[in-house]
């Protein structure tokens, strides 16, 4: 009796021990053994902000803006998607709106990371390790960049609503100062600051990893947008800056000959890219996230079989050039929103390119060169890069030939008695699935030719980004010569050396001179659909809620 009832009070000890033991985590202590696993938890890193940048923060910097639209069809029935992506299209969100809130929790995950790879480093000794304190430095300085770059990602969006952390807690912060202006300070102070710091302990180039010549754009992002953050004008400071980029003081970058090359499988060799998420079909890969949502059902049948995740969306396309006064399928022309009684600065998008553009033309493929040309799909499609017959479209159109249209409306439904006639102008939620021209800036191959659309880099910083900002600061100083001259830089690799001479001084249609609308164009062309729009332009040129 005495022995169970020692039994019966050590059981009950046990099991009223409720100490945890985990068998999930691993000691910081323990994991790292040498250079390897510090590599490893840095790309971890790189993993977790690359999944935040190629899908909420593209869809919340694009679809807000002006270029790129999410839209529906068969009267709402398809595409709408529980109006998640239409909502930021249309400007309806609300605070409950599911791409902000992802968008929020994932920047905090990188942010977090971050900081715990920080904390670890820290307490690292690099002899331990079989490593050399630089090289350790040299960890932290990329971290602590692409902290800075997470922290700007959210930042654009939040400003001073934001709360600022740096180190492990428990605790939820609270926003960095509850007034909005003083908090958009201190944030941003905070990334000058860490981006000074890092600077000189960063490698020279690395076109998947934080580089002096990354951390040198980051921080001239920061100073052109300084009058929409903290209310100073910071031209003059990130035109210095540009200049020491341009002279090459941070690495050796130059422009690219022929523009593919920027998003080609081999873009991590173009001596324009600065830095790009890597991305390969086996392992963690989002380029088919830049082409996939434009491409309309059937695709396969305009390229052939392609490698890729999941279907064509068929829901996302450029913003149309024309208003819906004519139906493009039958008789008449629409008016061009470039054009009165609209003479609109901003939209438009593929009117905007220069016919003789030679991006301005429908994708198509060599199997021999493995080479692409074009970047959009419009009017007839037809089978095997438009040689072949004439592709069908469907749902509301199933049946009939498909011919995607620059403009967005129901025309299928216009002879029903039902329906009320058509506006000129009308939400994008009332289209059809074949409105709207798409894009194909990242190439789609054909299975056949031994490529893989998955494959291309997700580029971030490139050269002609540097071209730009300082050319726009030419701009604001009121030297249009200058600034026009930076943009022709890279504007004259979309034009043959004849053509070219006949365009270069033409500000293009909608514009008479080389102002500052046009240089907000010239924004919008160069880095269509590369997450720019919102952040970079239209906020900065005061367009973003006062523009047409």
């Amino acid at each position: 009796y005495i022995l169970l009832a020692i039994l019966f009070i050590a059981t009950l000890q046990s099991c009223f021990d409720l100490t945890e033991e985990v068998f999930s985590e691993l000691d910081s202590t323990i994991y790292y053994q040498d250079e390897a696993s510090v590599r490893a938890v840095t790309a971890i890193i790189y993993s977790s902000s690359y999944r935040q940048y190629h899908e909420d923060f593209w869809y919340l910097q694009e679809f807000s803006a002006d270029q790129v639209n999410w839209r529906s069809w068969n009267n709402g029935l398809w595409g709408y998607s529980d109006g998640k992506r239409l909502v930021i299209s249309t400007h309806r969100w609300t605070p409950q709106a599911e791409l902000i809130r992802s968008a929020w929790q994932n920047a905090w995950e990188a942010i977090g990371m971050c900081n715990s790879a920080l904390d670890d480093f820290a307490r690292l000794n690099p002899h331990d390790l079989n490593m050399t304190q630089e090289q350790l430095d040299g960890y932290i300085a990329e971290v602590r960049t692409l902290r800075a770059w997470d922290y700007y990602r959210v930042y654009e969006l939040w400003g001073g609503a934001l709360p600022l952390t740096t180190t492990l807690s428990a605790e939820v912060p609270a926003s960095v100062d509850p007034d909005f202006d003083t908090g958009c300070k201190i944030i941003y102070d905070f990334m000058i600051n860490e981006l000074e710091e890092s600077l000189d302990d960063l490698a020279d180039k690395g076109v998947n990893r934080m580089s002096k010549a990354t951390n040198r754009i980051l921080k001239a992002r920061l100073l052109l947008n300084a009058e929409v953050f903290i209310k100073e004008n910071r031209f003059a400071e990130c035109k210095v800056l540009c200049e020491e980029i341009l002279d090459w003081k941070y690495g050796t970058y130059k422009l690219a000959a022929d523009y593919r090359s920027l998003f080609e499988t081999d873009n991590h060799t173009c001596e324009e890219v600065i830095m790009a998420f890597a991305s390969e079909s086996q392992y963690i890969n989002g380029g088919s996230l830049r082409t996939q949502p434009f491409l309309p059902y059937d695709f396969y049948y305009y390229c052939g079989p392609f490698d890729a995740e999941g279907q064509p969306w068929n829901s996302t396309i450029l913003a149309p050039s024309y208003d819906n006064s004519a139906n493009m399928y039958t008789c008449g022309q629409p008016r061009c929103f470039l054009d009165p009684p609209y003479n609109d600065k901003l939209g438009a998008v593929y009117e905007r390119f220069h016919d003789k553009d030679i991006r301005k033309q429908n994708y198509v493929f060599d199997a021999a060169t493995k080479k692409y040309a074009g970047i959009f799909l419009n009017g007839v499609m037809r089978k095997d890069f438009g040689t072949g017959e004439i592709m069908e479209a469907d749902v509301e159109r199933d049946g009939q030939d498909l011919i995607l249209v620059d403009q967005v409306g129901p025309f299928a439904l216009q002879c029903d008695p039902i329906t009320r006639p058509i506006e000129n102008v009308i939400s994008p939620r009332w289209g059809e699935s074949n409105s709207g021209v798409r894009l194909l800036k990242y190439p789609v191959y054909p299975s056949s030719s031994g490529l893989d659309m998955r494959d291309p880099d997700e580029v971030e910083f490139r050269l002609a980004e540097v071209y730009f900002m300082l050319a726009e600061c030419y701009f604001r100083e009121g030297n249009k010569t200058e600034g026009k001259k930076w943009v022709d830089e890279v504007r004259q690799r979309y034009f043959s050396a004849e053509d070219w001479l006949a365009v270069k001084d033409d500000p293009g249609r909608g514009f008479t001179d080389f102002d500052l609308d046009w240089m907000l164009s010239q924004w919008g062309m160069e880095f269509l659909s590369e997450g720019f729009r919102r952040r970079i332009d239209l906020r900065r040129f005061d367009k973003f809620t006062q523009g047409q």
